[in-house]
């Protein structure tokens, strides 16, 4: 038998074997970096809770996939789920005094004053709310009232869809426990943010393209209080392509379930200004 004959046939199969085994063994790596702690008692259920997910405004953010993609995850965790495309559902005081957690992916467009005081008295009453890039971060440009309540708003973000590393700076909380730093390939955003936010991660910027923000610090993932009710943002999710990164739909995930649990568990202390006294 030829030399290359033999090798193969004695050879490739253990070399197989071995290369199966290093993807097994880095997938496995891959998944723990998000997986590990964040007990069942650190975070609330979804099963059984009223969740409201209102989706709408610029076509470029593809709103109705981020409804589809998280109406699914939140059917699955059995949630009692109503989908609108339209503010108007805020102006329906009996419904939003019954739902548990409002999800938003609306970027910018226009809110009406009703629909504005509707959503803002739903969450001060204890309803939470949760939401991620410009469906939160970036609704309602001439609403300040409503950013007050989200607790930052986007003001740009320089380069469009960039390289840029993430930190996880409270590794202890529920929402970002177990998850490690990682890098991301999408829109880097630069934001106004209420200085009492519990930030949970962040990102530093280059000066490129903009050198009078080289090595700026800006929040990534936050959580506050806005009356009774808990709000959640994720500044990542541009498309849907972003919540395929493992990091990103885990803390997205844990922070939609941590703002469910406003009318249930007790108010978290831990305001710390960032600018102190």
């Amino acid at each position: 038998m030829p030399v290359s004959h033999f090798l193969i046939k004695h050879y490739l199969p253990l070399f197989l074997l071995g290369a199966l085994c290093l993807l097994t063994e880095h997938s496995t790596a891959q998944q723990l970096k998000v997986t590990t702690v964040a007990n069942s008692s650190d975070l609330p259920s979804l099963n059984g809770k009223k969740i409201l997910v209102v989706h709408g405004g610029w076509e470029g953010h593809q709103p109705a996939a981020f409804a589809e993609r998280v109406g699914a995850w939140l059917e699955a965790e059995g949630a009692d789920l109503t989908i609108s495309d339209s503010l108007g559902i805020y102006t329906d005081e009996t419904f939003m005094s019954s739902v548990d957690l409002i999800i938003q992916y609306w970027t910018m467009g226009k809110i009406t004053k009703e629909q504005e005081a509707g959503l803002l008295q739903a969450v001060k009453n204890g309803a939470g709310l949760a939401g991620c890039h410009g469906g939160t971060g970036d609704s309602f440009r001439d609403n300040p009232n409503y950013q007050y309540m989200v607790g930052g708003q986007w003001v740009a973000h320089p380069g469009g869809e960039i390289d840029y590393h993430v930190d996880i700076i409270h590794s202890e909380d529920p929402v970002t426990s177990g998850v490690q730093d990682f890098d991301i390939h999408t829109e880097q955003y630069y934001m106004h943010v209420d200085p009492n936010v519990k930030v949970l991660a962040t990102t530093a910027f280059t000066g490129a393209p903009d050198s009078w923000i080289d090595g700026a610090v800006m929040p990534v993932v936050w959580k506050k209080y806005f009356g009774k009710g808990r709000v959640f943002y994720l500044s990542i999710g541009h498309s849907p392509d972003t919540f395929e990164v493992p990091e990103v739909w885990a803390m997205l995930t844990r922070g939609v379930k941590w703002a469910s649990g406003s009318k249930y568990l007790p108010r978290e202390e831990w305001l710390s200004p960032v600018y102190g006294r």
